[in-house]
């Protein structure tokens, strides 16, 4: 009898046993299974968040754009005087309506030989141009003084006010890097979000030399 109530508890241990056996080793299996969901609803990605870029992934720059900055970039000593009155003040640049390529903004520029005559003040006509409501990017030919001599330099400037949708903003600033790796050589890059930045001519000249700027485009600093 004390033998049947032996063997009857060591089977009771041995099945004890055994089911804890089991349940550690079922319980990885199911941390796996609760670690991966939830990674996968942490990292699920909010398509309408992610939209914009993947839409100006793979924008290229238009030859045009390529010849404008070429042509603004070289000045040619040599050049006549019609060729110099054709050169590029400003220009505005902008995405096309697929938003695959970067291209010119049609009639958004200013000529060297318009300056003096139909355009008193390059750099307020410049300001002028720029969209309210929406992006671009620029190249703007700056001629300014400084307390030693007179310079001219290539400002690259993207614009991008707080009233443009937050679609166009994301998509220009994705696109930046497309332009900016085309316009080689370029030492001053300003990025614009508002009007008040842009008007007071002050903020150019910091960007151009700081304290040693004396002018702008012939008016004092």
């Amino acid at each position: 009898m004390a033998a049947s109530k032996q063997s009857s508890r060591n089977y009771g241990r041995r099945a004890r046993a055994s089911a804890r056996a089991r349940r550690n080793l079922r319980a990885p299996a199911e941390r796996e299974q609760q670690s991966v969901r939830h990674r996968s609803i942490h990292f699920l990605p909010d398509a309408d968040l992610f939209r914009a870029p993947a839409m100006a992934s793979g924008v290229k720059v238009t030859d045009e754009v390529i010849a404008v900055f070429n042509d603004m970039k070289v000045r040619k000593a040599q050049a006549n005087e019609d060729e110099k009155r054709k050169r590029k003040k400003a220009i505005l640049f902008c995405l096309s309506k697929d938003l695959k390529n970067i291209v010119l903004d049609e009639g958004k520029e200013i000529l060297q030989g318009d300056v003096g005559t139909t355009v008193q003040d390059p750099y307020q006509d410049f300001v002028k141009m720029l969209p309210p409501n929406d992006c671009r990017y620029a190249l703007y030919d700056a001629t300014y003084e400084t307390k030693e001599t007179k310079k001219e330099d290539l400002v690259f400037i993207f614009w991008a006010p707080d009233s443009a949708p937050l679609k166009s903003k994301m998509i220009y600033a994705s696109s930046k890097d497309a332009i900016k790796r085309k316009f080689e050589g370029i030492k001053h890059e300003w990025q614009v979000n508002g009007l008040e930045d842009l008007k007071d001519r002050h903020t150019l000249a910091e960007k151009l030399g700081g304290s040693s700027v004396v002018s702008l485009e012939g008016r004092p600093i």
